[in-house]
């Protein structure tokens, strides 16, 4: 039987590593969560993305035309920050001890979706990240959310930025209100789907969001223009709020979103269904839910819900690993370390491991939509799927180890105990290290957790 630091490590954090020894107990793991929060790689706004934007701006309006040469050159160093920002994300993620930090910050981004987009949204993407994600991992979830919706990437992929109020100064001039934000800010980030709202909740949201927006090229810090808010009171869930001179009645109505029963469940089922099964239990629900709403949304007490449920061993193997999660528990298994990550050129990089996040079906930072990437095991057991982790396992992992590991031991790592007997009895027989790592990498016991 699989101890818990083993069963944890596989089912909450990025799998096992011979580097490190996992957390002993559901406290201790729910405590090294705090090791993904902001660091001094951590992506920013103010720094990474806004003097950019301020000067391909000021590039593009020159006098006798745009400055192309200056122009290329500032978006070779665009591309390069967006290119980081993911080797960082993989880095961090090799070298978690737990693994549940990183996880859980994959899981929030998820859940408050955003796209990579152009060059300039990567960078405002991974600030995104670092700075509404990663802050807020062991707080309340009111707070996540607040920094999430009111983020400029946000802002700016929910298309808030064309939202203005029909009788404020900007609205009267024929501008009009864009709901998007605040439909998936409902449906999405809170209550969400089935749960009772209707159109009219989104709609007065909406109106109510009018005057949070983002100008990249003006805006310093401050992201609320009360020229661009609709003027009054909105109803939104049978609650009233009354404009001011400030974003106040927002931050209000994101707070009352947020400790909204239905937000409890919502969260609790997504939490469930991410780290334990596609359909998970009721009772797992209950409790998580539960403990959302007795603690006001504090999220490390629904870890420890999580990190102490007996549904972990109950429901083992029971979760196809996405892509990414495939990819960073290959590399720890392996041994390699953050630093290997970050070592490797951005061509290297691009190829071996985004290249073989594609091949599985995830390009990194690209779902499909604001509901982010699926769930349910039908969505990355496909064969095409299947055939392109056996593709990177041959191919393109090789180039990752210039002297193998050898596949006995690494079975003995990422596995432990739960390795199939099947298994067991075919790797030494392999003909070669690379095709014992490619059976334990390709097999059901490693793709499952």
């Amino acid at each position: 039987m699989l101890s818990y630091p083993q069963l944890a490590a596989i089912r909450l954090g990025y799998g096992l590593s011979p580097l490190a020894d996992p957390p002993a107990d559901p406290q201790a793991l729910v405590r090294s969560v705090g090791s993904a929060g902001p660091d001094a790689r951590s992506f920013s706004m103010a720094r990474d993305y806004r003097p950019h934007r301020i000067r391909n701006h000021d590039l593009n309006q020159r006098k006798g035309g745009p400055d192309r040469p200056a122009l290329k050159r500032l978006r070779e160093t665009v591309r390069d920050l967006g290119m980081r920002a993911p080797q960082v994300r993989i880095a961090r993620a090799v070298d978690d001890r737990g693994g549940f930090g990183e996880r859980l910050v994959q899981f929030w981004a998820d859940h408050f979706t955003v796209v990579t987009g152009n060059l300039f949204d990567a960078v405002a993407s991974a600030a995104f990240v670092d700075e509404a994600i990663r802050p807020h991992l062991a707080g309340r979830f009111a707070d996540l959310m607040l920094a999430a919706e009111t983020h400029p990437r946000m802002i700016t992929y929910l298309d808030q930025v064309q939202s203005v109020g029909p009788n404020s100064s900007a609205g009267k001039r024929g501008r009009g209100v864009n709901e998007n934000l605040a439909r998936e800010m409902i449906e999405l980030h809170s209550l969400g789907a089935d749960s009772g709202y209707a159109q009219a909740d989104v709609r007065q949201l909406a109106l109510l969001l009018t005057g949070l927006t983002f100008r990249p090229v003006r805006d310093t810090g401050s992201f609320f223009n009360k020229a661009w808010a609709e003027p009054g009171s909105f109803r939104v869930l049978g609650k009233a709020y009354e404009r001011g001179d400030d974003d106040g009645a927002i931050r209000q109505a994101i707070e009352d979103l947020a400790a909204h029963d239905a937000t409890a469940r919502h969260i609790a089922r997504k939490l469930a269904v991410h780290f334990v099964a596609d359909d998970p239990a009721a009772e797992l629900v209950n409790r998580l839910a539960g403990a959302f709403r007795d603690s006001g949304g504090d999220l490390p007490t629904l870890y420890l819900v999580l990190a102490e449920a007996p549904e972990l061993r109950g429901c083992f193997r029971q979760k196809v690993r996405q892509p990414l999660d495939y990819i960073v528990a290959a590399l720890r298994a392996c041994g390699l370390t953050g630093a290997d990550v970050l070592a490797l050129d951005q061509r290297q990089f691009t190829n071996l491991v985004l290249g073989g996040m594609a091949l599985m079906g995830q390009r990194w930072g690209r779902p499909r939509g604001p509901d982010g990437w699926p769930e349910d095991a039908s969505a990355w057991a496909t064969a095409q799927g299947l055939a392109g982790r056996i593709d990177w396992t041959m191919r393109l992992l090789p180039k990752l180890l210039p002297e193998p590991p050898d596949p006995r031991a690494v079975l003995e790592t990422a596995l432990g105990d739960s390795a199939s007997e099947v298994l067991r009895r075919a790797v030494p027989r392999a003909e070669s290290p690379a095709e014992g790592l490619a059976l334990i990498l390709a097999s059901p016991d490693f793709n499952r957790r």
